[in-house]
């Protein structure tokens, strides 16, 4: 499923990564976190949608999955140092 270097990601490779990303933002234990990394996947899939040349497509799917590296590697270390208490967002009313 690997794509050769220098030609553009299928489609299923795009929406995988795509998906990998969100599930990765849901790892965040803090919700301001959390959103934030949710809205910037959804952003700059937005933002790289009408891309066509094939090697800006493959430049914008290595940077995709360079940050899906950096994503899980931080909520890692977030969820190692999560707070204690849960953000105003997150406390369901009663």
């Amino acid at each position: 499923m690997a794509s050769a270097v220098g030609s553009a990601p299928s489609r299923a490779e795009v929406l995988s990564l795509f998906r990998s990303l969100l599930r990765t933002a849901a790892k965040f234990p803090d919700y301001n976190i959390r959103e934030y990394t949710k809205r910037r996947t959804v952003d700059g899939f937005r933002q790289n949608r009408e891309l066509s040349d094939p090697v800006a497509v493959a430049a914008a799917f290595a940077g995709g999955k360079s940050q899906l590296e950096i994503a899980r590697r931080q909520a890692v270390v977030y969820s190692i140092y999560a707070p204690k208490a849960k953000s105003v967002m997150e406390i369901k009313a009663s």
